[in-house]
Parts: C-alpha cells; structure tokens; sequence
C-alpha cells in the first residue's frame, strides 16, 4: 500500500460523495494540488523514463489524473521529444477540470528549439463502470497512479487497462512502496513512535474502506502477479524517492499538517486517547509544538511504479 493514501485519500463519508469509495475527492483537491508541488521533480524524472522507449507522437493516457500532476509531467516530457497526445481521465468533474487547466498550460511548454505540439484531451469517466478502452483507448502508454485500489475489483481493473494498451505499448501502475514518514521518532511530547502509530492505523482504515467498498475483491499477491497475469510480459518495477530533507521550506510544514489532520481523521478510534491528545497539540497553532512552524519536519517517501509491455 505504501503512500497510496499520502496524497490519495479523504474520507469523511460525505453523502455527496463522488465516488464508490465513500471519499469526497473534491473537497481533497487543495492537498491533492500540494502533494503535487512536493512531488514535481520526482515525476519530471519519472515521466522522462517511462515516454523515452514510446514511438513518435505517441497517445498516452493518465487514469485517475487528479489534480494533474503527473498530467503535466507526461505533457513536458512529450513535448521534449516532439509531442503527442495526452488523455485525463478522471471520475470527479472538479479535478478533472483542475488537471486539464495545468496540462493545457503546460503543452505550451517550449523546448530549446522549438515549441512542440501536445495535444490534452479530458473524458470525465469511472473505472469501476466504464472500460478505459471505450473511453480513451489504444495508447502506447497507461499511467494509473493509486488509483487501482480504490476500485472494487483490483485484478478487473487491472485487465481494463491493459486492454486500452496498444500492441507493444506499455503500463505503468504506480502502487505502494513504503509508507512516506514526516514526523521525528520522539516529537518532544506524548509517547516516541507517533508515526509508526499513525501508519498502522491507517493501515486499518484501509482495510476497513476496501471491506466497506461494494463488491470488493482481494487482491492476494503482489502487482506484478497481477500484471503477469492480465498478460502483461517484460513485467518489472522501479522506485522513486521524494525527498524533502528537515529543515523544510514552508510548503513541506503546511503539506505536514493536512497530513496529520488526515491520518487523525482516518484512524479514529485506532489511535489511543494519548495519542489523539499529541496530534491535537501538533495540530494547535497557539501550541509551542505546532507542526506548521517546526524545523525538524520532512517529507520522506518511496513510490513504486509497476510495468509490463503488451505483446
């Protein structure tokens, strides 16, 4: 699971929710554009690696593009190599126009010779109902980011996009890794190991959201079974690191807070009265321990990005 739900998930059950899972996306759109800017460099990197084997001109679809981070990574990198065509999908109208506004804006991105032409396409759709296909397909490349385990059936999902790959194009499925740390062993109030606390709680809600999600399956095994399984060959996997060393620019203390706010809005009654007391004063900007003005918060986490090849 890693840092699946770093960046990816709120859950207040809202009964307006947009989604299957019970999480209210639109009002994550602030954090989600956050995370975004903490994880730029990383995805540059990323996208450069995966569009670098891609023919010319190649269509490549971000599913679940939330906020348009990695959209606009894809957009700068293709426009590096000569262009091409971009597709969001999402299922939420708020970010799906959110990440068709950057990748617009970034399809004008000009190169060192020239102004290249990249194309961004948006289709407002849902995995869990729709075939990606259908909505958007063939591409050379795939890139779905923490999006596969919000949906019911993990495995289906899988199989979906695969089947928007082209001949001889590629998925990337960016999946787990290790969960993303920010918070000192001892914090200088209640009892050391707060976050390896918060991290097994949320570990918990997850389980719970997957138990609660209507017509969930299990998933046994790792992603690359998965792949393998759904046809996939050549199948591998690399890690990225984001990296946000203490002490922090603002942004990584304002990205730490929402963080924490998150974990103690999922773990609940996971999380020991004690505990809750300790995130309440990390949480209280008139407390001597606020997060948000601290010098030895940081951002630490690795994700990991899954592909195979369709033959």
């Amino acid at each position: 699971m890693g840092t699946v739900l770093r960046v990816a998930a709120h859950s207040h059950n809202h009964a307006h929710a947009h989604t299957h899972d019970g999480i209210d996306w639109s009002s994550r759109l602030d954090s989600l554009r956050q995370a975004d800017e903490l994880d730029a460099e990383a995805r540059r990197v990323v996208a450069r690696r995966l569009v670098r084997v891609l023919p010319d001109n190649p269509t490549v679809l971000d599913v679940g593009c939330g906020a348009g981070g990695m959209s606009v990574a894809l957009v700068e990198a293709l426009s590096a190599r000569g262009g091409g065509t971009v597709v969001l999908v999402d299922a939420v109208p708020e970010l799906l126009d959110a990440a068709t506004g950057v990748a617009r804006s970034a399809a004008t991105y000009e190169t060192d010779t020239t102004t290249a032409t990249v194309r961004v396409r948006p289709v407002l759709a849902d995995l869990a109902t729709e075939r990606p296909v259908e909505i958007a397909g063939p591409a050379q490349l795939v890139w779905a980011s923490n999006v596969v385990h919000h949906l019911p059936d993990q495995r289906a999902a899988v199989a979906g996009l695969v089947e928007a790959v082209a001949p001889g194009g590629w998925l990337a499925l960016a999946e787990g890794g290790l969960s993303g740390k920010f918070l000192p062993f001892d914090v200088g109030i209640g009892e050391p190991g707060l976050q390896e606390r918060l991290t097994a709680a949320r570990d918990q809600w997850f389980v719970r959201m997957r138990e609660n999600t209507a017509g969930a399956v299990r998933l046994h095994g790792g992603w690359n079974l998965a792949l393998s399984a759904a046809g996939l060959v050549d199948v591998t996997a690399f890690s990225y690191l984001v990296d946000h060393p203490a002490p922090p620019k603002q942004a990584v203390r304002d990205w730490a807070v929402n963080q924490l706010a998150w974990f103690a809005d999922v773990a609940g009654d996971a999380l020991h009265p004690a505990d809750r007391r300790t995130v309440k004063q990390l949480l209280d900007p008139q407390d001597p321990a606020f997060l948000g003005l601290r010098d030895d918060v940081f951002l630490l986490t690795a994700n990991t990005v899954h592909l195979g090849r369709k033959p």
